[in-house]
């Protein structure tokens, strides 16, 4: 499907500009197509948000003042204005107003949505509601929730299936709701079996909606502390595997190989993988080094256009 829209689009750019008689030249005066967006996760600040050295409501304005002119939105810092839509127009018409888009609204603490009790997990969905609301208001594509379940996480087969089918169930039914407000739910692998490549795109296929995906957190791999031997899962690899199903790109400067270590991100590595699987689309940073926050998120900001301008003769868009 790709492919044959893309095929139209440039076969008919072409006709215009031959029938205005400007040919290839006009091919070779176009500027290059970005292969990816940069976006600005607001998980990157908490810390000078929690310690009410920043508002909320100045993201927007402080990103493009960093040079990224997207932002993701973290629920827990308008937790209770999910409904007050005079607080809601406020962060639009700022958003606006700096020409910065709104990309999604990342979702904590509003239940589990695998509860193994049937009316908890229909709870969990009507919790989530309210942010599927606020997300399309605020021009956003879609939600992030977290796919946590009411089943321990352990390497039993049993729990692994078990957890998969009730994550799904949840992930369906608010799907459903989100649908008709044109609007993706998105799983982030976030710890647990969710970091878990395999069972996270396992509940992907279970789900079986077109408004669920992925957001692979390039950082987000380790399943559990174990007592200080951290159980991880690869981030090249499960990035590789959750790329099918990705709505968004979670940008960490750190990576998890499968035996419990860390590494400094390979950009060039990973972001291949991403474009790769023909993702386009909006990476959000989700970085910000303690103290100097924005410095930090500058540099990796500039490190993403450094890889974006190396990998331009490689991908097209």
């Amino acid at each position: 499907m790709h492919n044959r829209r893309d095929f139209i689009k440039k076969t008919g750019l072409a006709t215009a500009f031959f029938g205005l008689g400007l040919g290839n030249q006009a091919f070779s005066l176009s500027p290059k197509a970005s292969l990816y967006k940069i976006s600005l996760a607001e998980w990157s600040v908490n810390k000078l948000l929690f310690s009410k050295k920043m508002d909320h409501l100045d993201f927007p304005m402080l990103a493009k003042k960093h040079g990224i002119h997207a932002v993701e939105y973290v629920n827990q810092f308008f937790m209770d204005k999910a409904k007050d839509m005079s607080y809601l127009g406020e962060m639009k018409s700022r958003a606006e107003g700096e020409g910065v888009t709104s990309v999604l609204i990342m979702c904590d603490r509003e239940g589990q949505l695998g509860a193994a009790d049937a009316a908890e997990r229909m709870e969990t969905v009507e919790n989530h509601k309210k942010w599927v609301e606020a997300a399309k208001f605020l021009g956003c594509h879609a939600i992030r929730v977290n796919g946590y379940s009411s089943v321990e996480y352990s390497q039993d087969r049993k729990a692994f299936s078990e957890s998969q089918k009730l994550v799904a169930d949840g992930l369906r039914q608010l799907c459903e709701f989100a649908d008709t407000m044109d609007i993706g739910v998105t799983i982030e692998n976030h710890g647990g079996f969710s970091s878990n490549a395999k069972w996270l795109s396992g509940v992907m296929k279970a789900a079986d909606h077109p408004r669920a995906g992925t957001l692979p957190d390039f950082g987000n791999f380790q399943i559990s502390p174990n007592d200080g031997k951290p159980i991880s899962y690869d981030s090249y690899k499960g990035v590789k595997e959750l790329m099918p199903y990705a709505q968004g790109v979670s940008v960490k400067t750190t990576v998890w190989d499968g035996k419990g270590n860390q590494s400094p991100l390979d950009y060039e590595k990973m972001m291949r993988i991403v474009l790769k699987a023909d993702y386009h689309s909006w990476c959000g940073i989700e970085y910000g080094e303690a103290g100097r926050e924005w410095e930090s998120i500058v540099e990796v900001r500039e490190q993403l256009e450094a890889t974006e301008a190396a990998l331009q003769g490689s991908f097209s868009v």
